[in-house]
């Protein structure tokens, strides 16, 4: 279980992104959705570790993680798929999902990873991971590394966004084996209703706050009526 209390964090030109974000995930699917802008990747990247937190509290399951490097978060189960993937030249694919996996694996076993974000092993397993690829492969590839590391946490940052509708599809699919095996906790950073739909805590953040957080069957329903798509108190 995840816990945040009173996290914020501001940029170093002292403009305030998150401004006392506080919430506990429930060990399964979380998705955090909210207007553009708000603080979602931000968070994403406070739980992970790429930033560190000008203060506030990460917990998981109990421990205080809020110092901890990211690469020491990584140690202890926590996975960060970027809302923009990283490349790496002279790095195969199969050289990352080794690396994810902490070994080798059988083919079938890299067919299974990447069957899981809609690519075929036998095309992708020995491409590269430079600038050859589309931003929809690199983005999918970088997917199936995080399923590679069976971790603890994952936290997905709109990882929709560049993929095809099919590839989609079969990730949304994914998201519910791993929810229902209980095989690790999910956060997703998304807007789509598909991923929405699927989760078991929604939580939505605008102008650095949590406007609302609840479960699915509460938030939902109001999210597709048009609530909570701005930070005024009008809700435009």
């Amino acid at each position: 279980m995840l816990e945040i209390k009173d996290l914020r964090w501001e940029t170093p030109d002292k403009n305030e992104i998150l401004k006392g974000v506080s919430f506990k995930t429930n060990g399964a699917l979380t998705v955090i959705t909210g207007p553009n802008g708000g603080g979602k990747t931000s968070l994403a990247k406070l739980i992970a570790g790429v930033e560190l937190p000008t203060s506030g509290q990460i917990l998981l399951d109990g421990e205080d993680i809020t110092p901890l490097s990211v690469t020491e978060r990584a140690n202890k189960g926590i996975a960060y798929a970027f809302q923009q993937p990283v490349r790496f030249k002279g790095i195969t694919v199969r050289d990352l999902l080794e690396l994810a996996a902490k070994g080798s694996k059988s083919y079938e076993g890299y067919c299974d990873l990447l069957g899981k974000v809609g690519l075929c092993a036998e095309e992708y397993i020995d491409r590269e991971m430079n600038t050859a690829l589309s931003g929809g492969e690199a983005k999918r590839i970088e997917i199936a590394t995080v399923l590679a590391r069976k971790a603890r946490l994952s936290v997905f940052d709109e990882p929709e966004a560049g993929i095809d509708l099919w590839s989609f599809s079969r990730l949304v699919e994914t998201f519910e084996e791993i929810r229902s095996d209980n095989s690790g906790e999910l956060i997703v950073i998304s807007h789509q209703e598909r991923i929405l739909k699927i989760a078991d805590t929604i939580i939505v953040i605008a102008d650095g706050k949590i406007r609302v957080a609840g479960a699915r069957d509460e938030i939902l329903p109001q999210l597709l009526q048009g609530e909570y798509t701005c930070s005024c108190p009008k809700r435009c």
